[in-house]
């Protein structure tokens, strides 16, 4: 399918087709021939959108033919020699379509995710943003601070007029409420980027613990090399995958221990790194292994781990397998006992690590959206002390008895106190409330974008 937008696509069709474009939105069988020397190239559907209802806004046309390489190339070089046509740049299209006001940014950042989507979690979360469910949700909070900052301004251009007496505090109402669910939608543990750019599951163990082994049963394919030979892998090994509908990138690491070999303490550095980077770690030990390498395994233990004691089928050679683990306590999601040489255990690793993600990514079928990118974050986080300066100016007689809101640095803040501010803080407080919706329009697009779009479009496919 050859897809054109533009001014110049009914023109193109027709020199191309003999004949005028079929009615809107109806594919009509066509002969598709060389303007100029009248050849027949293929025989294929027409489909014609003319602006502006269509996905750009623009008059636009499809060619759908057969996808042979000859013809595809021959089609091109038509179009290419067709006055004022180029090849689309990546993302044009979803660009012009935002730029004549069709979608939203988000909507097109929700594009872009549906196109890369991999899994079923991230199909349903960037298929949402796509239909414009996050764009709505932050349009209807910069409306609603677009309509303080009117009534602040007016306050202030006409502080000799009889404006209502409630005015000011239904103002503050309205901002703390948007102060609020800003602050609860940005308390999500990121996971809406989690989920974005895959959940990522870092093996920890000592050497020899059946690591590599395990990276290779959880992926089911060869990814890691396994040996009986101690300190295998030196290096970080990422395999990508689909686990229960979510992304996961599995991480295998070098055996935790003290060495005196360069290259394997880098080995153990970098696993220590992915440690800290996890969002969930599988901390292997295993029968056959010295309690203290075991112990400096288990030491990463903790609220996001899972403890895996790997071979299974050697407990009765090794009483004194449990020694480590009844030195203290760990924190952990759970223990597995298994084998990755029997496939003993496996089953309810992938059950726990499944209803693990499931419990993260359950506000997918809520009503509100997920913040998926850290360009939204960083603007919400501006908006927020914008607010929270806000709040903090407004006169007191203005605002509730006992009210109180945490400020941008997490501090309580109680209004009841506050002392009556000046008329200059109420300027203060509207340039404030200006800023933050700034900040609310650089997310959706309205404004000052120009510096981020070429980043943005940038990651699309060619004709997307």
């Amino acid at each position: 399918m050859i897809r054109l937008s533009g001014g110049q696509a009914g023109t193109v069709v027709s020199a191309l087709t003999g004949g005028e474009p079929p009615p809107s939105r109806q594919a009509r069988l066509r002969r598709i021939c060389d303007p100029v020397s009248g050849e027949e190239i293929d025989r294929g559907l027409v489909v014609w959108f003319p602006a502006p209802h269509s996905f750009t806004g623009e008059d636009m046309a499809e060619l759908h033919l057969h996808g042979s390489g000859a013809v595809t190339a021959r089609i091109m070089e038509i179009l290419s020699q067709q006055p004022h046509m180029c090849l689309a740049e990546a993302g044009e299209f979803t660009r012009r379509a935002f730029e004549n006001g069709k979608i939203d940014l988000t909507s097109a950042e929700g594009i872009a995710d549906l196109v890369a989507a991999e899994t079923e979690a991230q199909r349903v979360q960037a298929l949402r943003q796509m239909e414009g469910a996050l764009g709505r949700h932050y349009e209807s909070w910069r409306s609603k601070l677009v309509t303080a900052l009117a009534h602040m301004e007016a306050g202030i251009d006409f502080s000799d007029e009889d404006l209502p007496p409630r005015l000011m505090a239904r103002n503050f109402d309205d901002i703390l409420m948007v102060y609020n669910e800003i602050t609860q939608h940005l308390d999500d543990k990121c996971r809406g980027e989690r989920l974005r750019e895959g959940i990522c599951v870092t093996i920890l163990g000592p050497p020899n613990v059946g690591k590599s082994s395990l990276l290779n049963a959880l992926a089911q394919k060869d990814a890691a090399i396994v040996t009986s030979t101690s300190g295998t892998t030196r290096d970080v090994i990422e395999v990508h995958l689909d686990l229960g509908g979510y992304p996961v990138t599995l991480v295998d690491t070098a055996g935790l221990r003290a060495s005196t070999d360069e290259v394997e303490n880098e080995g153990v550095r970098r696993a220590v790194e992915k440690a800290r980077k996890a969002d969930i770690k599988l901390v292997v030990i295993s029968p056959d292994v010295s309690p203290t390498h075991c112990e400096e395994a288990l030491r990463f233990c903790d609220g996001e781990a899972l403890l895996l004691l790997n071979k299974n089928d050697l407990l009765p050679d090794f009483p004194e397998f449990e020694f480590p683990l009844g030195r203290q306590s760990y924190e952990t999601r759970g223990n597995i006992s298994m084998s990755v040489k029997t496939g003993a255990g496996l089953p309810q690793l992938f059950e726990c690590l499944e209803n693990r993600f499931r419990e993260w990514f359950s506000h997918l079928s809520s009503e509100t959206p997920s913040l998926t990118r850290h360009r939204h974050r960083q603007a919400l986080e501006e908006c927020q002390a914008c607010l929270a300066r806000v709040l903090d100016r407004m006169k007191s007689e203005a605002i509730p008895e006992k009210t109180a809101f945490a400020g941008a640095d997490g501090a309580s803040l109680d209004h009841a106190s506050t002392a009556p501010q000046g008329p200059v803080d109420g300027e203060l407080a509207a340039e404030d409330l200006r800023l933050a919706t700034r900040c609310l329009g650089r997310i959706t697009g309205r404004v000052d974008v120009e510096d981020v779009l070429d980043v943005i479009f940038s990651d699309f496919c060619i004709g997307k």
